[in-house]
């Protein structure tokens, strides 16, 4: 049950970083990315633009990600290299309910490789990506 609430709270933040998107409002702040708690295991990630946001509900993913190196460590460019490699092999395993856990794989995640999504929503797609596979024992 643990899993089927956490591969459901993921897909529900990617869901919503595919939806984003349009006009946004004008702020006096600068066009730096911002995490926002919002309580104990949620993390927001939105740049000021509101282009693209992430939203990840999962049990233990933020005291897994304290755990992981800081921010900067990876450049963009190479967690995006890892990202472009393991989000088709997710969605590929979405359209393959009998062969892969359609409870780990609920949702497409729609990604387009062309767009620059940004520091923080690529640094935290790679890590999500990391705990799904070290949580749920998957190689993606």
């Amino acid at each position: 049950m643990k899993i089927v609430a956490g591969v459901l709270t993921f897909f529900i933040v990617i869901v919503m970083l595919s939806s984003c998107g349009g006009t946004s409002e004008a702020s006096g702040s600068t066009e730096n990315d911002g995490v926002y708690l919002e309580k104990s295991d949620t993390i927001r990630i939105a740049n000021d633009s509101l282009e693209y946001e992430v939203i990840i509900i999962e049990p233990g993913f933020n005291s897994w990600l304290a755990t992981q190196p800081p921010r900067g460590y990876r450049s963009q460019s190479s967690m995006d290299i890892i990202n472009d490699f393991k989000i088709p092999l997710y969605n590929l395993r979405v359209n393959q309910p009998l062969q892969y856990d359609p409870n780990l794989y609920p949702f497409r995640i729609d990604y387009d490789t062309s767009i620059d999504y940004g520091y923080e929503v690529t640094y935290l797609l790679f890590n999500y990506f990391k705990f799904f596979e070290e949580r749920f024992n998957q190689r993606l």
